[in-house]
């Protein structure tokens, strides 16, 4: 069991990104001893724990490989696999790891910012990979790692697990059968609480076990202007998304799923704010999208802030809180559960299954067919893309009273009674937009095949990050 010694990391970070795209490709069409899958997870602070015990419960699947850029959470994590006998592989940088001949498929639950880079160098590599959703930091990377994964006809993920919900899956089967009627509306709903991170007087102490060169990776490494270097790069636009591509992701997904669209939706427009607290965080803790598809809608909503002033519950929407309501000319879908126009429960289905995610995956791994996954890198990049141009939106925007917001949006009936809904959240919550006010994005209008906004040039800029080498998303993957 070995870890990387500060000389050999310093040494081999210089490697290019161009030496991964000659490694040898042929690497994973060979497997392991006895025929076992074996995977190397990166990036386990937070959910990547989950990623080692879900592969660890698949018969014919062994972890063989650890890299996180924390040598704290690196060592104890390798010192639990030497308790149990197993030999695993350690490395600070993602780069060595995907050099290595032991590993077949990695599986990465990083950053968002680091999602999309490790997915295309781990193509090249010639590496299956499961990746965490959202699966890029904005639409162009997305797009990318998808045509990473076809180029070399490697077996890609999404980590949106309700997509092997079965119970769920039969719930949109019967909707898509046209059991309510045609959809309408089909609306996220991220109502979950977020309480303010606080606000720094400065620049903060990177943790000492942490190599932050490694952890910005493709973001800029300027000083930490939070108190909280891990978990709270959720609300910094340079490395998250804001909740409506952290939670948010899982619903947006099942919503556009509902909706059956393949592409990003021609029209979007956000309104929103960090609203209720001030402190370090960039991204709104309250938000709703409208994306018009013609035919029907998808509307995504987000409140971090809880039913009102000094209480602990969260809103809800027609029973959910953290869900989706899919509303159908002749009533809705709430989680799995359909009700008529007038509330009354009609049918009921079991929710079951998410965490067979993982062995979908093995089994697509095994058949080497991605038709075989619940969710394959396009439909990821496609869900997650959706809450890039909401957010897209959002910060094009710009603060207004609640008159002139309204005034923007009157001829959108169901804009105008989210809006209303968020106005009545926000003042539960002493929140007064004639002194705090929220912003109103700009309206955008997008071709869903090239994946560009339409005569805006502005906009499009946001379209792609800007990468800090030698972390760069390349052109041609």
């Amino acid at each position: 069991m070995k870890t990387l010694s500060r000389r050999s990391f310093i040494k081999s970070s210089l490697v290019t990104t161009g030496a991964l795209s000659l490694s040898a490709r042929s690497w994973n069409n060979v497997l392991g001893a006895n025929g076992d899958i074996r995977v190397a997870v990166v990036g386990f602070n937070g959910r990547g724990g989950s990623h080692i015990s879900g592969f660890s419960n698949i018969q014919g699947v062994r972890i063989t490989g650890l890299c996180d850029v924390d040598s704290r959470v690196l060592d104890q994590a390798a010192q639990r696999f030497q308790k149990k006998g197993e030999t695993i592989e350690t490395h600070l940088d993602v780069r060595r790891l995907l050099e290595s001949k032991n590993i077949d498929v990695i599986s990465t639950a990083t950053p968002n910012h680091w999602h999309a880079l490790i997915t295309i160098w781990a193509c090249q590599a010639g590496k299956d990979v499961y990746v965490e959703k959202p699966i890029s930091h904005c639409v162009w990377e997305g797009r990318k790692a998808v045509e990473a994964a076809r180029k070399y006809k490697r077996i890609v993920q999404a980590g949106t697990q309700s997509r092997s919900n079965a119970g769920l899956r039969e719930a949109l089967d019967w909707v898509h059968a046209g059991n309510m009627g045609r959809i309408k509306i089909a609306r996220g709903l991220c109502y979950k609480p977020r309480a303010s991170i606080g606000k720094t007087e400065g620049p903060q102490a990177i943790p000492p076990t942490v190599d932050y060169d490694l952890w910005s990776g493709p973001a800029p490494n300027g000083p930490l202007m939070r108190s909280r270097l891990h978990y709270d790069w959720h609300w910094v636009w340079a490395t998250g998304n804001g909740d409506i591509g952290n939670q948010g992701i899982h619903q947006m997904d099942i919503c556009r799923w509902a909706l059956n669209k393949p592409e990003l939706s021609p029209k979007i427009i956000s309104v929103g704010g960090r609203l209720g607290y001030v402190d370090d965080g960039e991204t709104p803790n309250t938000q709703f999208a409208v994306h018009d598809y013609g035919d029907a809608l998808l509307i995504f909503e987000v409140r971090g802030l809880p039913a009102g002033t000094g209480k602990r519950e969260m809103d809800k929407y027609r029973t959910q809180s953290v869900g989706h309501v899919i509303e159908c000319e002749g009533g809705y879908l709430a989680g799995t559960a359909a009700y008529d126009n007038e509330g009354k429960a009609i049918k009921a289905f079991k929710a079951r299954g998410e965490e067979d995610h993982f062995e979908n995956f093995i089994k697509a791994v095994k058949s080497r067919k991605h038709t075989d996954l619940n969710a394959d890198i396009l439909e990821g990049h496609l869900s997650s893309a959706l809450c890039h141009t909401s957010n897209i939106s959002y910060r094009l925007g710009k603060e207004g009273n609640p008159e002139e917001i309204r005034e923007a949006l009157k001829l959108d009936k169901a804009a105008m009674e989210t809006l209303g809904r968020m106005e009545e959240h926000l003042t539960a919550n002493a929140v007064d937009l004639k002194k705090t006010r929220a912003s109103l994005g700009a309206f955008l209008r997008m071709n869903g095949k090239t994946e560009r906004f339409i005569n805006n040039p502005e906009a499009d800029k946001l379209l792609k990050d800007n990468y800090r080498p030698p972390f760069v998303v390349p052109e041609n993957v």
